[in-house]
């Protein structure tokens, strides 16, 4: 019985070493990480849109307007050059294979899709993960935003992009977040 008693303070130390530090090293890093994040933001919403000079987020109430028919919307930059309106940047979390998938969606003022990028996700190696790929986000540039872009395996039409070989999920998801960001868009005064 002695014996249990002491494995078991030693183990009970041993946890509380390890839950300290743990808890240190979260709050050394944390500014690290937001910093780190924040400039993955940015240089996404440039890639985007980068006809676009700054970027500016839109009213709290907006935001909110557009998330109630939008749920899956996170963020809504407008983008400038020299005081004018170039285009939006909306960054979606749509559901992939994997989990949430981060969509980065650039919409020009004109109406079309200038850029696209894929974020934080948890997408599986080789299949869907293949969206961080030009070769497929690329595939949305310049469509229009009049219509919803579809997913097919050969893409036939103008408002359809190439699924990724064995990620139809993924391809769809991605596809979903660049149609809710132009759904959004397209709410926005130009």
């Amino acid at each position: 019985m002695k014996e249990i008693m002491k494995l078991g303070a030693i183990l009970l130390a041993i946890c509380l070493v390890a839950a300290v530090a743990l808890g240190v090293t979260n709050e050394m890093t944390i500014g690290k990480i937001l910093e780190q994040r924040e400039l993955t933001n940015q240089l996404a919403r440039q890639a985007v849109l980068p006809e676009a000079t700054s970027f500016e987020p839109v009213e709290a109430d907006q935001l909110a307007a557009v998330q109630g028919n939008e749920p899956m919307i996170m963020e809504v930059f407008t983008g400038l050059k020299d005081g004018n309106l170039v285009g939006y940047v909306i960054k979606t979390a749509p559901t992939g294979f994997g989990g949430t998938v981060e969509v980065t969606t650039g919409i020009s003022a004109e109406g079309t899709v200038s850029g696209v990028r894929i974020g934080t996700h948890a997408e599986t190696p080789g299949l869907g993960a293949n969206a961080t790929l030009p070769s497929f986000y690329e595939q949305y540039n310049g469509m229009s935003a009049a219509q919803e872009l579809g997913v097919s395996k050969t893409a036939k039409s103008d408002t359809e992009i190439m699924a990724i070989t064995g990620s139809t999920i993924t391809s769809r998801a991605v596809t979903d977040g660049v149609n809710s960001s132009i759904r959004a868009a397209l709410t926005f005064d130009r």
